[in-house]
């Protein structure tokens, strides 16, 4: 693989890591377990991994931003997640972050252009 290419994987990787955080947690407003919510991740354009969504979800839920239960469905136990009230506030908060981050962004961009 050329450095180029190389460099922007790494780079495209970093990025993508943030994102799928806040993307996360956007589709936990809604319960989901662990298969509906890649799923749903995926038809979103962002597809993520088993080996890395569950090690998120464990650590998203041991910083208090979600909750979870097993509950038997389709008679297969199943963990499901919701966000938690700070879940609910730290999205609200990291989604206005986004906001800014992604004017700002656009806004040098076309400074850019002139």
């Amino acid at each position: 693989m050329p450095v180029e290419e190389d460099l922007f994987e790494k780079m495209r990787v970093e990025l993508r890591r943030g994102s799928l955080v806040l993307a996360v947690l956007v589709a936990l407003r809604e319960e989901r377990y662990g298969y509906t919510l890649r799923q749903s991740l995926e038809q979103a354009g962002l597809p993520i991994d088993e080996s890395a969504l569950y090690p998120l979800l464990r650590r998203l839920e041991t910083q208090g931003l979600l909750t979870s239960e097993w509950r038997e469905e389709a008679k297969r136990n199943k963990r499901f997640y919701r966000l938690s009230a700070d879940g609910t506030r730290v999205l609200a908060q990291l989604l206005g972050e986004w906001n800014a981050i992604s004017e700002s962004i656009l806004r040098l961009e076309t400074q850019g252009d002139k």
